[in-house]
Protein backbone atom coordinates (compact mmCIF):
# COMPACT_ATOMS: atom_id res chain seq x y z
CA UNK A 1 0.00 0.00 0.00
CA UNK A 2 1.16 3.51 -0.52
CA UNK A 3 1.41 5.61 2.25
CA UNK A 4 2.89 9.22 0.81
CA UNK A 5 2.32 10.05 -2.57
CA UNK A 6 4.91 13.19 -2.05
CA UNK A 7 8.20 14.20 0.01
CA UNK A 8 6.84 17.31 0.52
CA UNK A 9 3.84 18.29 0.47
CA UNK A 10 1.64 21.93 1.32
CA UNK A 11 0.74 20.76 5.23
CA UNK A 12 -1.52 24.05 5.74
CA UNK A 13 -4.53 22.52 4.65
CA UNK A 14 -5.67 18.79 4.53
CA UNK A 15 -8.63 17.72 3.07
CA UNK A 16 -10.82 14.91 2.89
CA UNK A 17 -13.09 12.86 1.37
CA UNK A 18 -14.06 9.83 -0.54
CA UNK A 19 -15.60 8.93 -4.04
CA UNK A 20 -17.41 5.91 -5.61
CA UNK A 21 -16.22 3.95 -7.99
CA UNK A 22 -18.99 1.47 -10.39
CA UNK A 23 -17.06 -1.59 -10.64
CA UNK A 24 -17.29 -3.02 -14.13
CA UNK A 25 -19.34 -6.42 -14.59
CA UNK A 26 -15.99 -7.94 -15.33
CA UNK A 27 -14.41 -7.13 -12.31
CA UNK A 28 -17.19 -8.17 -10.15
CA UNK A 29 -18.53 -11.74 -9.58
CA UNK A 30 -16.34 -15.02 -10.17
CA UNK A 31 -14.52 -15.85 -7.12
CA UNK A 32 -10.57 -14.52 -7.66
CA UNK A 33 -7.66 -15.22 -4.86
CA UNK A 34 -7.10 -12.03 -2.99
CA UNK A 35 -8.86 -8.86 -1.61
CA UNK A 36 -10.68 -7.27 -4.11
CA UNK A 37 -12.76 -4.31 -1.82
CA UNK A 38 -15.52 -4.24 -4.09
CA UNK A 39 -18.65 -4.08 -2.38
CA UNK A 40 -22.22 -3.80 -2.87
CA UNK A 41 -24.35 -0.31 -2.38
CA UNK A 42 -26.78 1.88 -3.34
CA UNK A 43 -25.31 1.77 -7.17
CA UNK A 44 -24.18 -2.08 -7.32
CA UNK A 45 -20.88 -3.03 -7.71
CA UNK A 46 -18.80 -0.29 -6.37
CA UNK A 47 -15.13 0.52 -4.52
CA UNK A 48 -14.43 3.72 -2.61
CA UNK A 49 -11.55 5.49 -3.23
CA UNK A 50 -10.73 7.61 0.37
CA UNK A 51 -8.55 10.67 -0.58
CA UNK A 52 -6.59 13.23 1.45
CA UNK A 53 -5.24 16.12 -0.26
CA UNK A 54 -2.66 18.91 0.55
CA UNK A 55 -3.73 22.49 0.17
CA UNK A 56 -2.28 22.77 -3.95
CA UNK A 57 -5.46 20.08 -4.38
CA UNK A 58 -2.52 17.63 -5.21
CA UNK A 59 -3.02 14.37 -3.70
CA UNK A 60 -1.10 12.91 -0.84
CA UNK A 61 -2.52 9.61 0.36
CA UNK A 62 -5.33 7.61 -0.68
CA UNK A 63 -6.69 4.06 0.46
CA UNK A 64 -9.06 1.44 -1.32
CA UNK A 65 -12.46 0.16 0.03
CA UNK A 66 -15.67 -1.56 -0.77
CA UNK A 67 -18.33 0.74 -1.75
CA UNK A 68 -20.46 0.24 1.51
CA UNK A 69 -17.92 1.31 3.88
CA UNK A 70 -18.67 4.42 5.62
CA UNK A 71 -16.14 7.81 5.38
CA UNK A 72 -15.65 7.80 8.68
CA UNK A 73 -15.16 4.55 9.14
CA UNK A 74 -11.92 4.81 6.59
CA UNK A 75 -10.76 8.16 8.70
CA UNK A 76 -8.89 6.79 11.39
CA UNK A 77 -6.51 4.95 9.13
CA UNK A 78 -6.51 8.16 6.83
CA UNK A 79 -5.24 10.17 9.71
CA UNK A 80 -2.72 7.44 10.65
CA UNK A 81 -1.48 7.21 7.18
CA UNK A 82 -1.42 11.09 6.29
CA UNK A 83 0.93 13.92 7.32
CA UNK A 84 -0.07 16.69 9.77
CA UNK A 85 -1.86 19.16 8.50
CA UNK A 86 -2.60 22.48 10.35
CA UNK A 87 -6.08 22.32 9.75
CA UNK A 88 -8.31 18.91 8.38
CA UNK A 89 -11.50 20.10 6.63
CA UNK A 90 -13.65 17.24 6.09
CA UNK A 91 -17.53 17.21 5.46
CA UNK A 92 -20.37 15.89 7.49
CA UNK A 93 -20.07 12.38 6.74
CA UNK A 94 -16.81 12.09 9.62
CA UNK A 95 -18.96 14.42 12.07
CA UNK A 96 -17.82 12.13 14.58
CA UNK A 97 -16.51 13.61 18.30
CA UNK A 98 -14.29 10.30 17.78
CA UNK A 99 -12.43 11.77 15.39
CA UNK A 100 -12.27 15.04 15.95
CA UNK A 101 -10.61 14.27 18.90
CA UNK A 102 -7.91 12.30 17.00
CA UNK A 103 -7.87 15.07 15.00
CA UNK A 104 -6.92 17.56 18.06
CA UNK A 105 -4.54 14.75 19.37
CA UNK A 106 -2.24 14.96 16.46
CA UNK A 107 -2.05 19.54 17.05
CA UNK A 108 -4.59 19.98 13.67
CA UNK A 109 -7.45 21.83 14.08
CA UNK A 110 -10.79 19.91 12.59
CA UNK A 111 -12.87 22.08 10.38
CA UNK A 112 -16.29 19.79 10.29
CA UNK A 113 -19.59 20.83 9.88
CA UNK A 114 -21.84 19.37 12.30
CA UNK A 115 -24.67 17.04 11.36
CA UNK A 116 -28.42 18.19 11.43
CA UNK A 117 -29.30 16.47 14.12
CA UNK A 118 -26.23 17.04 16.61
CA UNK A 119 -26.37 18.79 20.03
CA UNK A 120 -23.69 20.68 19.31
CA UNK A 121 -23.57 23.81 16.48
CA UNK A 122 -21.25 25.28 14.40
CA UNK A 123 -20.31 28.42 15.78
CA UNK A 124 -16.55 27.41 15.94
CA UNK A 125 -16.02 26.04 12.49
CA UNK A 126 -14.03 28.52 9.99
CA UNK A 127 -16.82 28.61 6.73
CA UNK A 128 -14.09 29.98 4.59
CA UNK A 129 -11.79 27.41 4.57
CA UNK A 130 -14.47 24.47 4.58
CA UNK A 131 -15.25 26.53 1.28
CA UNK A 132 -12.11 25.47 -0.09
CA UNK A 133 -13.21 21.86 0.32
CA UNK A 134 -13.93 21.45 -3.51
CA UNK A 135 -9.87 21.18 -3.67
CA UNK A 136 -10.54 17.74 -3.00
CA UNK A 137 -13.59 17.22 -5.15
CA UNK A 138 -11.82 18.78 -7.87
CA UNK A 139 -9.10 16.07 -7.28
CA UNK A 140 -11.74 13.38 -7.94
CA UNK A 141 -12.63 14.58 -11.53
CA UNK A 142 -9.48 14.52 -12.37
CA UNK A 143 -8.92 10.87 -11.60
CA UNK A 144 -11.98 10.06 -13.07
CA UNK A 145 -10.84 11.61 -16.26
CA UNK A 146 -9.02 8.10 -16.26
CA UNK A 147 -10.87 5.38 -17.91
CA UNK A 148 -9.36 2.76 -16.02
CA UNK A 149 -10.41 4.33 -12.71
CA UNK A 150 -13.31 5.54 -13.44
CA UNK A 151 -14.55 2.52 -14.61
CA UNK A 152 -13.15 -0.19 -12.34
CA UNK A 153 -12.21 -2.77 -14.73
CA UNK A 154 -9.64 -4.63 -11.94
CA UNK A 155 -10.47 -7.32 -10.11
CA UNK A 156 -8.27 -7.27 -7.37
CA UNK A 157 -7.78 -4.23 -5.10
CA UNK A 158 -4.00 -4.09 -5.31
CA UNK A 159 -4.16 -3.52 -9.43
CA UNK A 160 -6.86 -0.95 -8.87
CA UNK A 161 -4.86 0.75 -6.26
CA UNK A 162 -1.59 1.07 -8.77
CA UNK A 163 -3.90 2.52 -11.35
CA UNK A 164 -4.87 4.80 -9.11
CA UNK A 165 -1.34 5.59 -7.61
CA UNK A 166 -0.04 5.74 -11.65
CA UNK A 167 -3.14 8.73 -11.80
CA UNK A 168 -1.81 10.24 -8.59
CA UNK A 169 1.66 10.66 -9.72
CA UNK A 170 0.35 12.10 -13.16
CA UNK A 171 -1.36 14.97 -11.00
CA UNK A 172 2.01 15.79 -9.54
CA UNK A 173 4.05 16.06 -12.74
CA UNK A 174 3.50 19.40 -13.47
CA UNK A 175 4.37 20.86 -10.02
Amino acid sequence: MLNFLVDDPDLEWGFMDGSYVRAHQHSAGAHGGGCQAIGLSRGGNTSKIHLVVDGFGLPVHFEITGGQVHDSSAADSLLDNSPVFASTIADKGYDKEMLREKIRSKNSVPVIPRKSNSKFGNEDIDWHLYKMRHLVENQFARLKHYRAIATRYDKLKRNFESMVAMACAFQWLPM
